[in-house]
C-alpha cells in the first residue's frame, strides 16, 4: 500500500505528485485547493512522505512502508511541520514561527517541509510575513499551502505557488476505499459515500458510528415537520445540540489517542500519579484540546447544515425533473410530497438562507443558536404552500 492510495478519484493529481516526487518539474511551493472533502490536507501529506522516502529508486518513492513514510504519515517525521490552527486564524506569531523553521537544513530528510493545512485562515498581514520565505526558500525547503480555493489565498503568494486542484471524488470511489482500507461492508460504504457527499472523513465517520447515522438522518428529516415558529425554535436548538454531540463524539475518540500517544511517549507509569513535569505537558494537552473543542463545534455545525441543505437540494432536483442521483434516496417518497407543495423559487430560497447562516455561524462572532433560529424562522412551510 502506497502513500497514494488513500487518494481516490484523483488520478491527474497523483500523476502530477508522483513526476515531482521524482525530481520531474519540482518547485519550491506547491498550492493545494479543492473543497472540503476533496483530501487536499491527505495529498500534501502523501507528497511530503513521497519527496522524503527512504528509497534510493525515484519510481519507487512514497512507498508508504519505510520509516519516513511512516513518521511523516503519523505526523511525527523531525523535518515535516504540519500546521492546522484550532482557532479562526493562524496568528502572526505562528507565521514567523513557520518562517524560522523553513530556515533550518533538513535533519534527516532530503527536504524540510512545511504543510499548512489552514492557508485560508490567515489575514492578509500574517500572509505578507511567509511571502519572503516562500519567494525566496532556502535550497532544501518546500512549502505546501492548502486551502478550499485559489481565491482563498493572497494573489502574491498563490502567483508564486505551483497549483494542485483536487475535486471531490465520485461517491463509488469513496465506497471502494471504506471496503478496501476499512473493512467496510459494500452497501454500507456506498450509502455512507452517498450521504456524506463524497467527504471522505465523513463518509469514514458514518459508516463506522451508527449513531453518527442516525443523527444525520434526524437533521435531514427536520423540514418534514417544519411548521410554525414553535417548531423553528425546537429545530433550531436541536440542530445546536446534534451538532454538538457530533464535536463530542469524534474529539473524545481523538483526544483520548492523543493522551495515550504523549503517555507512551513520556514513558508515564501505567498507574499512579504522574511526576509534576509530565502532569504539566498533559495538562497543556488538554488545553489544546479544549481549545480545538470550540473550532470543532463550529466546523460541526457547518456540516449539520450541509446535511440540512443536502434535503433541499434533493427536493430541487425532483423539482427540475433533473436525472440526478438523489443523497436522501431512502427519503424520495417524503422528498416527493414536500417537493409538490412548493416550486423552485422557493427551495432555492430556503437554501440560499441556509447557506448564510453557515457564512455567518464560520466568519462573525454570531452566537451560533441565534443564527439558526433566523435562518430556521425562513423555512417555516406554510400549510397551504401550493405551486
Amino acid at each position: 500500500m502506497t502513500v497514494w492510495d488513500d487518494l481516490q478519484g484523483q488520478p491527474a493529481v497523483v500523476d502530477q505528485l508522483r513526476q515531482a516526487s521524482r525530481g520531474e518539474a519540482l518547485t519550491h511551493a506547491w498550492l493545494f485547493t479543492g473543497p472540503p472533502g476533496s483530501g487536499r490536507s491527505n495529498a500534501a501529506k502523501a507528497f511530503a512522505a513521497a519527496l522524503n522516502c527512504d528509497q534510493e529508486d525515484v519510481n519507487l518513492r512514497g512507498c508508504g512502508q519505510c520509516h519516513a513514510c511512516l513518521t511523516i504519515l503519523g505526523e511525527t517525521h523531525s523535518d515535516v511541520t504540519f500546521v492546522r490552527t484550532e482557532k479562526v486564524t493562524i496568528t502572526i506569531d505562528e507565521a514567523r514561527d513557520l518562517v524560522a523553521t523553513a530556515g533550518n537544513r533538513p535533519s534527516s530528510g532530503r527536504w524540510r517541509i512545511i504543510v499548512v493545512e489552514d492557508a485560508d485562515r490567515m489575514a492578509e498581514r500574517t500572509t505578507n510575513v511567509l511571502l519572503k520565505a516562500i519567494e525566496e526558500p532556502t535550497p532544501r525547503t518546500v512549502w505546501m499551502l492548502c486551502a478550499p480555493s485559489p481565491a482563498d489565498v493572497l494573489v502574491t503568494i498563490r502567483s508564486r505557488c505551483r497549483s494542485v486542484a483536487l475535486r471531490l471524488p465520485p461517491a463509488a470511489d469513496v465506497a471502494a476505499l471504506l471496503v478496501k482500507r476499512d473493512g467496510v461492508d459494500p452497501a454500507l460504504a456506498e450509502r455512507a459515500a452517498r450521504a456524506a457527499q463524497s467527504h471522505v472523513g465523513i463518509a469514514r465517520r458514518l459508516a463506522r458510528d451508527p449513531a453518527a447515522r442516525e443523527r444525520r438522518l434526524e437533521t435531514v428529516r427536520f423540514p418534514l415537520g417544519l411548521r410554525g415558529v414553535t417548531a423553528a425554535v425546537m429545530m433550531a436548538d436541536k440542530l445546536v445540540k446534534i451538532a454538538t454531540a457530533e464535536a463530542t463524539s469524534s474529539n473524545e475518540e481523538r483526544d483520548a489517542a492523543e493522551k495515550a500517544a504523549l503517555l507512551a511517549t513520556l514513558g508515564a507509569p501505567e498507574s499512579g500519579t504522574l511526576p509534576p513535569s509530565m502532569r504539566a505537558q498533559v495538562r497543556q494537552l488538554e488545553d489544546d484540546q479544549k481549545r480545538r473543542a470550540k473550532r470543532s463545534i463550529t466546523d460541526s455545525l457547518d456540516r449539520t447544515l450541509t446535511d440540512l441543505l443536502s434535503f433541499y437540494r434533493d427536493v430541487l432536483i425532483i423539482q427540475l425533473g433533473n436525472a440526478v442521483d438523489l443523497v436522501n434516496v431512502e427519503l424520495r417518497g417524503e422528498l416527493e410530497e414536500f417537493a409538490s407543495r412548493s416550486t423552485p423559487e422557493t427551495t432555492l430560497a430556503r437554501m440560499d438562507a441556509i447557506n448564510k447562516a453557515r457564512e455567518r455561524i464560520t466568519t462573525t462572532n454570531v452566537a451560533p443558536l441565534l443564527a439558526i433560529e433566523s435562518m430556521a424562522a425562513s423555512l417555516i412551510q406554510p400549510s397551504k404552500e401550493t405551486r
